[in-house]
């Protein structure tokens, strides 16, 4: 009886911990913060695609976390993706020519705005804009170009026979 509780215990503090372990690496992979935090200002972006990038994605300059997406939306004006991030506010000193890229995280990471930053004066404020974009790399566009380009190049000519010896 003794030896069977003892068991029973150990079994479930295993699985207690397992789950725990399982809990820290979902978060570790998603790197995601369980709030956006209101500290900070938000910047928005127009993109032509936007690919598999998320609300809570990181935003980041030269690999630093600098902010999360906040919304994404659709924009029937210019009919183009309209993302939000909030970005933290000890990152006040982004000039305002910078350019934001929807760039993926590894081979098979999630995806993420990567800002460059441009070499103004002057710096984003609440409710700016960012005016240069590029938008998401979708790989199924790219393959079906590719293929369709393969497709339609002419095959070499055969070389001609001449006279039989």
């Amino acid at each position: 009886m003794r030896q069977t509780r003892a068991i029973e215990l150990g079994t479930g503090l295993f699985v207690l911990l397992g789950f725990a372990a399982l809990f820290f690496l979902v978060t570790q992979i998603t790197n995601r913060q369980f709030g956006l935090g209101e500290d900070g200002y938000r910047l928005v972006a127009s993109f032509e695609q936007v690919g598999g990038l998320k609300p809570g994605a990181p935003v980041s300059m030269s690999g630093v976390t600098i902010g999360r997406v906040e919304a994404i939306d659709y924009d029937f004006n210019e009919y183009r993706a309209r993302v939000t991030m909030r970005i933290d506010r000890g990152f006040d000193r982004i000039p305002d020519d910078s350019d934001a890229g929807i760039l993926t995280a590894g081979l098979l990471g999630g995806q993420y705005i990567g800002i460059g930053p441009g070499s103004s004066e002057t710096f984003f404020k609440d409710g700016d804009q960012i005016g240069f974009t590029q938008s998401a790399i979708v790989l199924e566009n790219l393959i079906s170009k590719f293929l369709f380009s393969k497709a339609s190049e002419q095959p070499p000519a055969a070389p001609e026979e001449g006279p039989a010896p």
